[in-house]
């Protein structure tokens, strides 16, 4: 038979595969959700798409769509579960397919998107639906560290499926992503209460317990987060951070706003004004927002920036604070992508009288992250550095370069806890203790607590002029572009996970 003739049976084909199921499609459509090939192209480069094994078995039984294509003219590889075909269920054939992208994305170096949106596993299949999950599990983890993996929750992503997406570096939700591992028929039956699968692992649940880093209204919103979050990120591990040469935003440029603000009230907006215009792209914003993390750029650098937010609480080192920056800096790290930490703490977390040794272990997991990292590491004390906090984020071990702004506060303890406990005497029978108590504690800070104190002993590098901060940190950057930091060798460190 000539390829002429089998051109129209091969069309036809196709073509059913790519309708899928009407009643299916219609649900869709009626939950303002896009279809999954919707999503690859909105994902993609206009027309870079090239899809792999469409005609693969018995096509659209796969339920999932699978291959490859350029985002910011770098290649990417995707696999979107495709719910108008089969539910998008889980199957041996599914898993082959979405196999077969991720390892190809292993060997070319190259990141995974991965669209989440189905029924569940292929009952039918028995143990063969259970070992593709598994399957796939064990190949994101094998490829942790080696590719940035974006994780899209569009719709239902349950039980093992859950646990998959949470494996990835960065998850991002829509409004009809659901996120959870037991499904609310099995939660209601166990706890005796009414739950709906919006409770358990709505937008609103998977940002309030941190699952989620990212979530957004529509499918579209989304998926242009996904491509933000690539486009800030290497390819893979042996790249370094991306660097755009073309940025119009001056490396020298000055914020001379900051010079007068006393006391810092949103670390957000210093860090808005260090950054590029328009590059920050915050994670788990409403996930322990003591702590700020966000990828964005200086001079065009792909930067990861962690900063104590001293509005709430403080800027207190809570258990959650502590092992969301922890597991924003492994990734960084992971991935060669500069960290600059902006540090305005009290240290560790007080009101925390029950869980103390969640605490402790919260603090080894951040302190353990800036430790091992082997990326260019920079501090700036914008306000106060006390105990734990210097220790785990404005240390010399755990930092390259360290600056602090005029009045800093560098010591084991702030100017009132330190009155409290080691000048607590001098107060005894005096007629104006309040009066004593104020001079005391600004006796304290000027001359104990005092960053150009801790300049002097060489913990910090220099005290800078705040409206300076992102020339000073991009010209560390420049500097630390070449940094090669050797370690003892060993296979890994037992972190306090």
């Amino acid at each position: 038979m000539s390829v002429e003739r089998n051109l129209p049976l091969i069309r036809e084909r196709k073509q059913a595969i790519l309708k899928g199921d009407e009643g299916r499609l219609a649900e869709q459509k009626k939950l303002g959700k896009l279809t999954a090939r919707d999503r690859v192209a909105m994902l993609l480069d206009p027309q870079s798409f090239v899809e792999l094994d469409a005609l693969c078995g018995k096509g659209a039984e796969s339920g999932v769509v699978t291959g490859y294509g350029l985002v910011d003219g770098r290649a990417v590889f995707v696999y979107a579960q495709d719910y108008v075909q089969a539910g998008g269920a889980v199957g041996a054939e599914h898993a082959r397919k979405v196999l077969k992208v991720m390892s190809m994305a292993q060997k070319t170096g190259a990141p995974v998107v991965a669209m989440f949106d189905s029924t569940g596993a292929r009952l039918l299949e028995g143990v063969n639906a259970v070992d593709a999950y598994a399957q796939i599990a064990a190949k994101t983890a094998a490829l942790s560290g080696v590719v940035p993996q974006v994780a899209l929750v569009l719709g239902q992503c349950a039980a093992s499926a859950a646990m998959i997406a949470a494996m990835n570096d960065v998850v991002i939700q829509s409004e009809a992503g659901r996120l959870f591992v037991n499904g609310p028929q099995l939660v209601s039956a166990n706890t005796g209460k009414q739950v709906t699968s919006e409770q358990l692992g709505g937008m609103e649940a998977s940002s309030a317990t941190g699952i989620a880093q990212m979530t957004a209204k529509t499918d579209a919103e989304a998926v242009a987060l996904a491509r933000k979050t690539v486009m800030l990120l290497p390819s893979n591990n042996l790249e370094d951070a991306p660097t755009d040469f073309a940025s119009v935003d001056d490396v020298n440029r000055e914020a001379p706003e900051l010079n007068v603000i006393d006391t810092v009230g949103d670390i957000k907006e210093v860090l808005v004004k260090v950054a590029d215009a328009g590059s920050v792209l915050e994670f788990s914003a409403e996930y322990a927002p003591e702590m700020v993390i966000a990828l964005g750029a200086i001079g065009g650098r792909t930067v990861g920036f962690v900063a104590t937010q001293p509005s709430v609480d403080q800027g207190s080192l809570t258990v959650k604070g502590s092992a969301k920056a922890a597991r924003f800096i492994s990734m960084c790290d992971s991935f060669n992508i500069p960290l600059v930490s902006l540090v305005d703490t009290v240290g560790m977390a007080i009101r925390c009288e029950k869980g103390q040794g969640k605490l402790a272990r919260a603090g080894a997991q951040l302190i353990s992250a800036l430790s091992e990292a082997t990326t260019a590491r920079i501090a700036v004390i914008t306000g106060k550095a006390i105990g734990a906090g210097y220790i785990a984020l404005a240390s010399r071990p755990t930092q390259d370069v360290v600056y602090a702004w005029p009045g800093a506060e560098i010591a084991p303890l702030d100017a009132p806890a330190a009155v409290q406990v080691l000048m607590e005497d001098e107060l005894k029978g005096i007629d104006n203790p309040e009066q004593k108590r104020a001079q005391l504690e600004q006796d304290y800070q000027d001359n104990q607590a005092d960053g150009i104190n801790a300049a002097q002993l060489g913990y910090v590098d220099d005290v800078i002029e705040p409206a300076e901060t992102r020339m000073m940190v991009a010209a560390a950057l420049e500097m630390l572009a070449t940094k090669r930091d050797a370690r003892l060798p060993k296979k890994h460190g037992n972190l306090p996970l």
